[in-house]
């Protein structure tokens, strides 16, 4: 049976928009953040464990049994987040996850004026730092920014930063494998 677009695009927009009103309303800013941190280690959770979505997904198994799972294994969660994963895992939708998440990220800018940006560096931030990148990344998105900090002691050196749909890699790995590259292409297409 073929997937209307339009349906998925509106059930997404419809889980996004239940996890957003009942987390806003419990907490504000914070209840959303957590709850979108909390999307994220699931959404983590199911990629690392081959087996958790597929037994979440199981179409053999009855609706009623798909939603208890659900709420047992994400039982730890946020009460909206854990209900409306049961319900998502009830309808068979966890794929749609990401995109709910998405959406969410959608929302939090809309209503909220507020973006969430994950720096990652290889040394912790210190306050002027933070400062700076806070500043300059609230003044070029045009919103509040919530700076989410990650150490990546494999980039070697430098900055990523994201939003999700943007990303600034100015790390020094990936300068060196650009350069690699440029280098690489230099030799091979060139003269002897």
């Amino acid at each position: 049976m073929p997937i209307n677009r339009l349906v998925v695009k509106e059930e997404i927009a419809t889980y996004a928009g239940v996890l957003f009103d009942a987390a806003s309303d419990r907490g504000g800013l914070e209840a959303v953040l957590e709850v979108r941190s909390q999307m994220e280690a699931v959404i983590g959770a199911m990629r690392a464990d081959m087996g958790l979505a597929p037994t979440l997904s199981d179409p053999d198994a009855a609706d009623d049994v798909r939603y208890e799972l659900a709420k047992g294994a994400f039982g730890a969660c946020e009460p909206e987040l854990g209900e409306v994963l049961a319900v998502m895992a009830q309808r068979r939708d966890l794929d749609l996850l990401p995109r709910v998440l998405e959406a969410l990220n959608g929302l939090m800018a809309e209503k909220l004026d507020t973006v969430v940006v994950d720096v990652t560096t290889v040394v912790p931030l210190d306050d002027e730092l933070r400062r700076i990148i806070k500043e300059k990344t609230e003044a070029d998105l045009g919103a509040n920014v919530v700076l989410r900090e990650h150490i990546d002691k494999a980039i070697l050196g430098g900055i990523i930063m994201s939003t999700g749909e943007k990303r600034i890699d100015a790390s020094i790995i990936s300068q060196l494998n650009h350069a690699r590259n440029v280098l690489k292409e230099t030799t091979d297409g060139g003269e002897c």
